[in-house]
Order: structure tokens, then sequence, then C-alpha cells
């Protein structure tokens, strides 16, 4: 009689959420790879019979997408499309007891620092050997890098510390020696990302690291590019400033989330902050790099916020002309400090104020760009899409900021390559090149 063959496990991972969702994704894929285990990254094929879906919960649209998610497998799993359906990520972490009376189908919830107990799942083990290694989930000429987990903030707004927990630096060693590794393989742009980055290093070194951190990864030789995000502005550390404009390979670019521009509302968030020490430090900025580009995100909507509050937010926006904005409504989450104030604005307004500071900004974004035409800039090219190589200067950040359109028809270019190219033309969020 013929043994029967059993099957090989393969496994497919779904992201939901942020970029720091999508390297601890990374770090999963790495080690069951590391492990023997034959796993994918959102693979489209259809013998993955086991899926891992590491789920965001940071505001209800996120939250109802992952719940979707989770729902679509199950329904795969009864009907016998799919083994086994594990969850993982900031949803699972904040409401696990809920999920699993909800979706008992579910064979098993983790939370965020849960790895080694997914692991044991698969009878594999954590590889510290693979620290610093990482297999990426997209082209290989950029790669997020996660210096810090967690957060010690108290906003007002903010569910993250519920999901992520307190503020846990990872040693400049370990980040220096990740660094080295994706040289070698063909990084060339390195995007510092964290729930918080300026307080990197307090709790490891008991002083302010960042500058340090970003002086040592500058010395990493094939590092082209070295972006920062996520920027908490209270406290900001200027001697970062003072790196990036030493530094040749550090990009003029800063993510700093200000949230908002008025400051009693900025007080009922709890940022411990004014809208006037807000101005300070980005004229301090400015001052220091003129041609840095600012990227920052506002809350629309927030308990406290009225039409006086809102207003002042519009001229902040007006008066600080960020190059890069994004606008969130606000989203009532539970356990939070807000969670206790009344939430009285309708969605509808929320998402007609959200709207008013993008028109805003769109302007401030065309004339800006208006200025680039004629300019000549380096461009590191992401991709090529409807015929155009589509790239970005290093005012640009992945998928979030402005893109640089080079005509596919007239230019050659090579992804992951950098080319010289001047600005022909430019829209609100797009510009159009000519590589010289």
């Amino acid at each position: 009689m013929k043994a029967r063959t059993l099957k090989k496990d393969k496994v497919n991972i779904i992201t939901m959420g942020c970029s720091k969702n999508l390297v601890d994704s990374e770090v999963l894929l790495t080690q069951l790879k590391g492990n023997g285990i034959d796993a994918n990254h959102e693979a489209n094929s259809k013998d993955n019979n086991i899926i891992i879906i590491n789920t965001c919960g940071f505001i209800d649209n996120a939250k109802q997408e992952s719940i979707d998610t989770i729902l679509q497998y199950v329904d795969a799993k009864e009907k016998g499309a799919v083994d086994k359906v594990y969850v993982t990520g900031c949803l699972s972490q904040r409401y696990k007891d809920e999920l699993e009376k909800e979706i008992p189908q579910v064979d098993a919830y983790f939370g965020t620092r849960d790895l080694p107990a997914l692991l044991k799942k698969f009878k594999a083990d954590y590889k510290h050997e693979l620290v610093g290694e990482r297999l990426l989930t997209h082209n290989a000429h950029y790669a997020y890098m996660k210096i810090s987990e967690g957060c010690d903030r108290p906003c007002s707004f903010c569910a993250i510390p519920l999901m992520r927990g307190g503020h846990v630096s990872r040693p400049i060693e370990e980040l220096v020696k990740e660094a080295e590794h994706k040289a070698a393989n063909g990084t060339k742009e390195l995007l510092l990302i964290a729930q918080d980055s300026t307080y990197y290093g307090l709790d490891l070194y008991k002083k302010r690291n960042l500058a340090e951190l970003m002086r040592r990864l500058s010395d990493v030789k094939g590092i082209d590019w070295i972006r920062l995000h996520y920027a908490y502005p209270t406290g900001f550390p200027m001697d970062v400033i003072e790196v990036m404009k030493e530094r040749e390979n550090i990009c003029n670019y800063l993510d700093i989330p200000l949230q908002h521009g008025s400051t009693s509302v900025l007080k009922t968030m709890r940022r411990g902050t004014t809208r006037e020490k807000q101005e300070e430090l980005i004229h301090s900025i400015r001052d220091l790099i003129p041609e840095i580009a600012i990227r920052t995100t506002l809350i629309a909507g927030h308990p406290g916020e009225g039409e006086k509050e809102f207003q002042e937010m519009v001229d902040f926006v007006e008066r600080m002309k960020f190059e890069r904005l994004g606008v969130f409504t606000y989203s009532h989450e539970e356990n939070t400090h807000a969670h206790s104030m009344e939430d009285i604005i309708p969605e509808s307004e929320k998402q007609g104020r959200a709207n008013q500071l993008m028109e805003v900004q769109e302007q401030i974004s065309y004339d800006l760009n208006q200025e680039k035409i004629g300019k000549e800039f380096k461009v590191l090219i992401d991709k090529k899409e409807n015929g155009y190589f589509v790239g970005r200067t290093e005012y640009d950040s992945v998928e979030v900021d402005n893109e640089v359109l080079i005509d596919a028809s007239v230019d050659y270019c090579r992804i992951g390559d950098f080319v010289q190219a001047k600005i022909t033309e430019a829209t609100e969020f797009d510009l159009y090149g000519k590589v010289i």
C-alpha cells in the first residue's frame, strides 16, 4: 500500500496598516524562512494553506479593514480553502479577548511582542543570529528600519501605548549591523521609523541619542539616503538637524507630526507644547537648513476643537507652508484619555474640516512645486507605471509624498538606480522630469 504523502505547509503573511507593521511582517517572514518554512508575503497563489494576518488597530477604518480580512480568511477556512488562520498585530493585542469570543474560528491570536510564541506554532525557534537580517517585501533599494518599539507619550487620542507598550530602543550596534546587511543586499535608502523617533536612546543610553545613531548609520558604506520619520516635536533634539546638515547622505527631510495648530487643543491633546513653541521649532529647523522638506500630520475634529480652534489650525497651515501635509479625522478610541470627552462633532463636519485643510495645502504644494520647474534633482527610481518611470527626490518619502514622473518612451531608467533629472512641469503633488 502506498504511503500517503503529506502536502507541505505554505504560509502567506497578510499585512494591514503602517510601515511599522510591514517591518514586523518582514521579521516574521525572515524567521519562518530561517527555520526552513515555506513562507511568502501577500502571495496571490492559491496553494498557501496557512494564513497569518498582521492587523492594525489604530483607528475605526483600519480596525474594520482588519476584521473584514480576518472574516474573509475564516470563511476560506470553513470552505476548506485554507487549513489554519493565525492573527497577530495591534488589533489582536488590543482586543484579543473580544476577538476570541466573536471570531473563535481563528486558530490562535497573538500580540505585538509575541513573535516567539507564534513561531512555536510552526515548531520553529526565534533565531537570534537573524537579528539585523530581514527579507524585504518590496524592491530592495529602500528599506524601513524600526529603531524603537512602543511609546511613553500620554497623547489623549492615541491608543498606540495600549497596543505596542512602552518605549524600547534598539541598540546602535544592532541597527548598524542591520544597515550593513541591507547595504550589502542592494539597499540605498533607509527610512528610520518608530512610534516616537526623537525619544530614541533615553532608555538605553540615558539621553536622547538619535543624532549619534544617524551619524553611525551615515558611516555605513553603500547607504546613499537616510530619511527620518515620526519625530515627536516636544523636546526635539536639535543636534539631529546639525547632523542632517553635516552629512550628505542624510536627507534634508523631516517627518514631524504636530497634530494641531491651536494651543488650547494641543493642551487637550496632552502634547506638552503650544502653537508658538511649534512655530519656533519649525523656524529654528528652517534657519539651519532652509531647503529642508517638512512633513507633518494634523487631526481635524478632536474634542475641544470649535470653529475658532479650527480656524487657528487653518491659519497655522497657511503661515507655516509645510512642504508635505496629511490630515486625519479624529477617531474616538476606547481606553484613551480623549474617550472620556464628548465626541460631538459629526463625522461629516470632521471630514469637511479635513478637506478644507487639504485644499489650503494643495495651493501651498502647487506653489512650491512650480518653483522646482527648471531645477535639477537627484531622483531615486522606484517603479515603472502607466508609461512612466516613477521616482522621488530626497525631499519625498515613499508612497506618501510627491513623485517625479519620467516619460519611459523618451528616457530609460533602471528601477533602484539614481538619475539626475530636470523638472519640466509640476502639478500639486507630481513633478515631471527629463533625465539629463
